[in-house]
């Protein structure tokens, strides 16, 4: 493991691998989450709108419409099951180390208030807020509203 993530870093440190690099950047997210994102979501696939980007990891809504019943069925689960794991854990992460920035406020506005099962449903609408946030900071260079860099060397 440890030469795996050796050579990880010497690829980043290389320039080889800027995705890894600007994703490792972000405070709350590390060298193994950028890597496992940019090979697994950002770096095979170009998206055209946040919509594909949520539809990629399984993150978008699944409504079941018949004549007059509807109800919602929670989220798709249709893509990449590691990825969307991965972002749900980022999701928690990103409330820890990224508080000031507009993603975290927006659920503890929204979400902290709520019992147990709602911040379950929270943190799983902010993982899909925060994949769309990720693709508009790799593709147009938006960091996200709020968000910290890490310092230089950490």
């Amino acid at each position: 493991m440890d030469t795996i993530e050796a050579e990880q870093r010497q690829a980043v440190a290389a320039g080889t691998e800027p995705q890894v690099a600007g994703l490792a950047q972000l405070r709350g997210i590390g060298m193994s989450s950028g890597w496992v994102l940019a090979k697994e979501l950002f770096g095979w696939r170009h998206f055209r709108n946040r919509r594909e980007v949520a539809g990629c990891l399984g993150l978008t809504p699944s409504p079941y419409d018949s004549g007059e019943s509807e109800t919602e069925q929670g989220i798709s689960k249709a893509g990449n099951r590691r990825v969307r794991t991965l972002l749900v854990e980022l999701a928690w992460s990103w409330l820890r180390y990224q508080p000031q920035s507009e993603l975290s406020q927006w659920f503890n506005r929204r979400f902290a208030g709520g019992g147990k099962r709602l911040r379950r449903i929270g943190i799983v609408a902010l993982a899909r807020r925060l994949a769309i946030a990720l693709w508009r900071y790799l593709q147009d260079g938006l960091i996200p509203q709020g968000a910290q860099l890490k310092a230089v060397g950490g």
